[in-house]
């Protein structure tokens, strides 16, 4: 069983002693990305967020790493939605879906530095995991779910734009769903 102070301070659980350490995360976040759905098959979900809700396509493409192919979708006014689908079922996807099923897998938002970001949050009780830095093109930690309210949150920074597509020139969501296109570390580009 957990106990509560084994848990991150939520609001109503705050001292006013306590509440200084919240209060230090204030302005953390610069901007926030995307919600990132978890599917089994992109080809069946493209259409809905792509067709029907008029998605345009800003990046995707299979990363071996993760075992992940990804379909990020832009809507006006600029808020954006990635679509998740692993590539086979030893991916760390094909098991989260095995246990929660299709449906919101995490949030993303931009920090000035992720190593920062990291020490504040534990500095303030919320529990990180699985920060990577030093990659020149995006750095990442994520705030567990049992610290965030059941909720996978990425907390990234980058020198690179991702508000505008950055696809290779001619691909399109086909090329994606087909696997021509990969992520090169800090971009899709034709396999």
């Amino acid at each position: 069983m957990r106990r509560a102070r084994d848990r991150a301070p939520v609001i109503g659980d705050l001292v006013p002693a306590e509440a200084g350490a919240v209060e230090e995360l204030a302005g953390l976040v610069t901007r926030f990305d995307h919600v990132a759905v978890a599917v089994r098959d992109l080809a069946t979900a493209a259409p809905l967020y792509a067709d029907l809700f008029g998605g345009r396509l800003i990046a995707g493409g299979d990363d071996d790493r993760l075992a992940i192919r990804s379909l990020q979708l832009s809507f006006p006014p600029g808020v954006k939605i990635e679509l998740l689908q692993p590539l086979h079922e030893q991916s760390y996807l094909a098991a989260y879906l095995e246990k929660r099923g299709p449906g919101f897998h995490h949030m993303t938002c931009f920090v000035e530095d992720v190593t920062e970001a990291a020490g504040r949050l534990e500095a303030a009780g919320y529990s990180t995991v699985d920060t990577r830095t030093g990659t020149g093109c995006w750095d990442e930690t994520f705030i567990r779910p049992s610290s965030a309210f059941g909720t996978l949150v990425q907390l990234t920074d980058s020198p690179l734009s991702w508000t505008d597509p950055v696809m290779p020139e001619g691909a399109g969501i086909g090329d994606v769903l087909a696997g021509r296109i990969a992520w090169n570390d800090a971009r899709p580009a034709w396999r």
